[in-house]
């Protein structure tokens, strides 16, 4: 328990916060692990671990950090994930992405749109050496743009209608297109230098990227961003699938809190709730198979 940002009631809040990892398809979904966040004050006090009865070698971790663990631990359960999908808290860490696509994983995770890219056209150059100071580094003539400013320039032809999903109210479906950028920032512009064994090794160049905008009918601006490192020649509606997956993962977490009492837990020890939600997360798997699973044909 600590004051942290709590998606409940969007703001922050004195809450307990999980990372949890979760198979889904078109038609149902199911938590697969998860871990309590242990917040960064709690790992200096171990006598309020001790009390919460917090295991000895669970020490702060940062979310993404925890995922990248949940995601290696059920790689030790021969499960084959065909793609992560993400929430931009998530999303926008390139630290995260990487981890990802070190582990041959691909990915369609969201962004804010906020995050700065150049375009893929764009090219680094050398700026002359004026003899004092340390050698010139490579640099990009134009600033950086948000992502979605850099969507706001894509053309109206650049954009296709794509159904991903029947709805309660019809066929879901929203104009979107696929933008190549160069994502910018401290994060990439470290990670880039990094890969080429330092800065001074580094030729400028940041790697490309493929954004999926969403654009829907009626907006003045685009709603939607998701980043991915699928191959370039994957299919726009299967993109578009993917990123759209998280919306059966949240339709069911709902019915975690608000039916099977997920967020009723009450308690402040570590082996109490983890205890709750493995129990939440067995009748939530109970319900979804019998939900999914044809009734067995009776004689007339």
């Amino acid at each position: 328990m600590a004051r942290q940002y709590c998606g409940a009631v969007g703001k922050r809040a004195n809450c307990q916060v999980a990372v949890s990892v979760h198979a889904a398809t078109d038609t149902a979904s199911c938590p697969l692990h998860r871990q309590l966040f242990l917040p960064e004050e709690w790992a200096t006090e171990p006598a309020r671990c001790a009390r919460a009865a917090a295991l000895a070698d669970i020490g702060h971790r940062e979310k993404r950090r925890l995922a990248i663990d949940l995601i290696d631990e059920l790689a030790t359960w021969d499960l084959t994930v065909p793609v992560v999908v993400a929430d931009a808290a998530y999303g926008t860490s390139t630290p995260f992405r990487l981890a990802l696509e070190h582990r041959g994983l691909g990915y369609v995770v969201a962004l804010t749109g906020k995050e700065v890219a150049h375009g893929e056209a764009e090219e680094p150059f050398w700026p002359a050496y004026g003899g004092l100071g340390p050698p010139t580094l490579p640099r990009y003539r134009t600033p950086h743009q948000a992502v979605s400013r850099l969507a706001m320039d894509t053309p109206a032809t650049g954009f296709a209608k794509v159904t991903w999903r029947e709805g309660s109210k019809g066929r879901m479906t929203s104009r979107f297109a696929l933008l190549r950028v160069r994502p910018a920032g401290k994060q990439a512009l470290r990670a880039a230098q990094e890969a080429a064994g330092g800065r001074n090794c580094w030729d400028g160049v940041l790697p490309v990227q493929t954004v999926v905008v969403e654009w829907p009918d009626g907006e003045t601006a685009p709603t939607g961003f998701w980043i991915t490192n699928l191959p370039t020649g994957t299919p726009l509606g299967s993109l578009v699938r993917w990123a759209k997956m998280r919306w059966r993962i949240e339709h069911d977490y709902r019915e975690l809190k608000h039916g099977l009492g997920l967020d009723h837990f009450e308690g402040r020890t570590w082996r109490g709730w983890h205890h709750h939600v493995t129990l939440v997360t067995a009748v939530q798997a109970f319900l979804t198979f019998h939900r999914n699973d044809p009734k067995v044909p009776t004689p007339a």
